[in-house]
Parts: structure tokens; C-alpha cells; sequence
């Protein structure tokens, strides 16, 4: 476990760690500060970005029950990708809003939240620029003239999406009309061109005709534009794309129908990425046990069960952090605490009187926090830690900070309302406190620590 007594860590990274928790969020950046447990994971994943960055491709399945950090381990691994110099995209599938059975739309959120270490969300427009940029250097370079570098630059654009062109040739196509209303500074049309290719739906006629494009973008282009975006992030400095498609269990909730075609959706995207069409692509699902183990979820196509299938019958201790699928042990009272005192820490080397948090919060009430919040869920310690560590900075790190008084063991009580619960801890709480037919609910949860 990192010491944060000793490690020097700025103030804005610490800011926005903590600021995330108390919102019982998990925070966007600084998941280093917090990753405990994961070293065993660290030189596999390296080494899989590592071979990603030199054009290789990698397909990855993570699967956790609630709350053992399924969220928070995507994006520690992103921003591991992001210090590489991978671009990044975190997309939430859904039924409604991001459906996978239609690519055309996970395209589209791939593009709206694609971010690099320069540029936030949506970062589509920086990267065809330097993209852009790149090719011009790369034409003077090769000793063409002003007057030249507008069909020299043609002639690379044409050469480097060759490949590209055999499966989506609309692609180069917008790329080309996004540059010729640049050139004449016709920047509504640029906008709604990159729009366009961007996967946005009804973007104006009258644009994609000056582009040369028509309709918009379906389930099988998707998988052309996507391997356009790889060629544009690679030639642009870009080491690779890391791309996250969370909550994938979702799929078992939808109608059966659609349910196959988005499970036979996922069997093509990691049969496309094991072919090495997708060079610079290291893409990564999650999911709880349910979602691959039972015959509403990747069980109902056998074809993805075998692509999918892990080993985990033995010691998690000696789960193999290079198969196709990663188990998620989820947190233990120990583990929980653990990463409760790491954080009074993280907060303590930010305030005006760190000696005072650490021992008015000391590793004892630390621990008897978490057993009450594990205790307010059912004793369900995997599902507690959004809550807890939403307790710990807000109801009492930031009282201590602010109030010099102020005791925890003597002016704090726990109380979980069922507002601040998600559907899971909130159906954990209300059967810790009783039946419904006790008239008990999460809000009569009241626990000394």
C-alpha cells in the first residue's frame, strides 16, 4: 500500500480524489493514490499495453459483483494506458441510450468520449487536426513545396487509409471534405462534417453533400470508421485506443431478440480483434458473474462461452492475469479498511492539521466504520466501499478538518438514508433492517460507531 505520508502528491490530484468520494463517485484520475490489491494484475496488463502500443490488439473481459471496484479498475488500467499516450473512451451500454447490437451507436459514444492526455472529452477534433498537421510535416519532410503540399498531403491521406478504404472508402472521404471547408474557412460545414464522422446522426444534407458523404453511418461501417480512428490516433502520436464498454450485464435485461443480436455483436467485435484488423485497440467489457455464467447472458451463445470461457476454479490466488477474462475478488472487512485508511491518509496530507485526522481517525474507528456500513448492508462488506468511503470523507474527515471539537466517537452516528442508496445497497439495507412487513426501511438504520 502506498504511504501518502511520504509520496509527494499535488494538491489538484488530491482535490479531485477526494471531491469524487464525497460525491460517492469513483474519481475520473488519480486511481493510483487508491489501487490496492491490484499489484498482482500490474505486469501482465503492462505488458499487453505495451504490445497494443507496438500494434498488436487485445480483447479483455473483467467480471466483479457489485461494488468489488469493476468501475474503478477500468479506469485505473486507463490511466495507466493514458501515461503511454493511448487515447481513451469509457462508454456505458444500455438499452436505450447505447445498445451494443447497434455499433453505429457505440461508434458514436466512443467518439463523444474519446479523451488524451491533452484534450477532454470529445477530443475528435484535436486528434484529426494533428493528424492533419502530421501528414503536412511528414510532406515537407519528404521535400515538397508549398505550392505541392496540398497533393502531397492528398497522396499520403490516400496512402495511409488504404486499408481503411477497402472496408468504409467514406471515411478518407469525410476526412477529405472536413479539410476542403477548413481551406475555405467554411467552419459550420467542418463542424457538421466531423460530426459526421463522428457517428452523429442527421447531420445536414447540405454538409455531407459538399463532403461527398450520404446517409448516415450503420452497424457494419461502424467497424470501418473505427479502424480509420486507430489509423488517424497512430499517425497522429497516439500509441493506441483504450476502450471500455461497462456494464455489459445489462444485455440480460433486454428482449431476447435484440439480446442475441447485441450478444452476437460481441462475439464479431472480439473475433475482429483477435483477427488483427483492429492494430492499437486494447478493449475491455465488464460484467458480473451472472452476466458470463448464466443462460441469459454469454452462455446463450455458445460461440461467445468458448471465446469467453476462464478457468476459475482454483485459488484466486492464482487466477492467471493473462486470460481472456479477469475475476474481481471484491472487498473483505481487512481490504475495506485498508483502503480506509489510505484515504485518511490522502485527505490528512492535504489539511491544515494532519496529526489531528490521523488520530482522531484512527485505524480502530476507521475499522468500525466499516464494519457499521458493512453492517448497514446486510454485512455485505463487497458492496459497501461507494458508501463507506462516502461516510468517511463527508460525514467525518471533512468535520474533523473544519471543526477542532469535533469527535467522531462522540458526535457522529451513522445513519443510512435511502435516498443516498443505489437499487443494490438500498435492497441490502432494507433487509438488514427488516421485512417489509415490519414496516422497517433503510432510513430506521441508526448505528453507533
Amino acid at each position: 500500500m502506498t504511504d501518502h505520508r511520504t509520496t509527494p502528491v499535488s494538491a489538484a490530484r488530491r482535490r479531485s480524489v477526494i471531491d469524487a468520494l464525497r460525491r460517492g463517485a469513483v474519481p475520473e484520475s488519480g486511481l493510483d493514490l487508491l489501487a490496492t490489491g491490484l499489484d498482482r494484475f500490474e505486469a501482465a496488463l503492462d505488458a499487453e499495453l505495451d504490445a497494443v502500443a507496438s500494434g498488436a490488439s487485445v480483447f479483455k473481459a473483467v467480471r466483479g459483483e457489485y461494488g468489488s471496484g469493476k468501475t474503478f479498475f477500468t479506469r485505473w488500467l486507463g490511466e495507466r494506458a493514458k501515461r503511454r499516450n493511448f487515447a481513451t473512451a469509457e462508454i456505458q451500454i444500455s438499452e436505450t441510450e447505447t445498445p451494443l447490437h447497434r455499433l453505429e451507436t457505440v461508434y458514436r459514444r466512443l467518439t463523444e468520449r474519446l479523451t488524451t492526455a491533452g484534450f477532454p472529452p470529445s477530443a475528435l477534433r484535436p486528434v484529426v487536426d494533428a493528424w492533419f498537421y502530421a501528414l503536412e510535416e511528414d510532406a515537407l519532410a519528404a521535400g515538397a513545396s508549398e505550392d505541392e503540399l496540398p497533393l502531397e498531403v492528398e497522396k499520403l491521406l490516400a496512402a495511409r487509409l488504404a486499408e481503411v478504404s477497402r472496408h468504409a472508402p467514406s471515411f478518407a472521404t469525410a476526412l477529405r471534405g472536413y479539410r476542403a471547408a477548413l481551406e475555405r474557412d467554411d467552419e459550420p460545414t467542418a463542424a457538421a462534417v466531423l460530426a459526421w464522422l463522428g457517428g452523429q446522426p442527421h447531420v445536414a444534407a447540405a454538409a455531407r453533400r459538399a463532403a461527398g458523404v450520404r446517409g448516415d453511418l450503420d452497424h457494419f461501417g461502424a467497424l470501418g470508421f473505427l479502424q480509420g480512428l486507430l489509423t488517424v490516433l497512430r499517425d497522429s502520436g497516439h500509441a493506441g485506443l483504450f476502450v471500455v464498454l461497462d456494464e455489459v450485464e445489462t444485455l440480460q435485461r433486454v428482449r431476447s431478440d435484440a439480446r442475441d443480436k447485441a450478444l452476437n455483436a460481441l462475439r464479431q467485435l472480439i473475433d475482429e480483434v483477435h483477427s488483427g484488423r483492429f492494430p492499437g485497440l486494447y478493449l475491455v467489457i465488464t460484467g458480473t458473474p451472472a452476466f458470463y455464467d448464466g443462460q441469459q447472458g454469454v452462455q446463450r451463445l455458445a460461440p461467445l462461452a468458448q471465446r469467453l470461457a476462464t478457468d476459475f476454479t482454483t485459488d484466486p490466488r492464482f487466477d492467471n492475469p493473462r486470460a481472456v477474462q479477469l475475476r474481481l475478488p471484491g472487498f473483505t472487512r481487512d481490504s475495506l479498511v485498508g483502503l480506509g485508511t489510505t484515504i485518511r491518509d490522502l485527505y490528512a496530507a492535504g489539511a491544515g492539521a494532519p496529526e489531528r485526522i490521523r488520530t482522531v481517525v484512527d485505524d480502530a474507528y476507521v475499522a468500525d466504520l466499516a464494519r457499521a456500513v458493512g453492517g448497514a448492508l446486510g454485512g455485505k462488506v463487497g458492496v459497501a466501499p461507494r458508501l463507506f468511503l462516502k461516510k468517511l470523507v463527508g460525514d467525518v474527515l471533512d468535520r474533523v478538518d473544519q471543526f477542532e471539537d469535533f469527535d467522531p466517537r462522540q458526535h457522529y452516528r451513522l445513519t443510512v438514508a435511502s435516498h443516498e442508496l443505489t437499487d443494490v445497497e438500498r435492497n441490502l439495507a432494507t433487509a438488514a433492517a427488516g421485512s417489509p412487513a415490519s414496516g422497517a426501511s433503510a432510513d430506521d438504520i441508526d448505528l453507533d460507531v
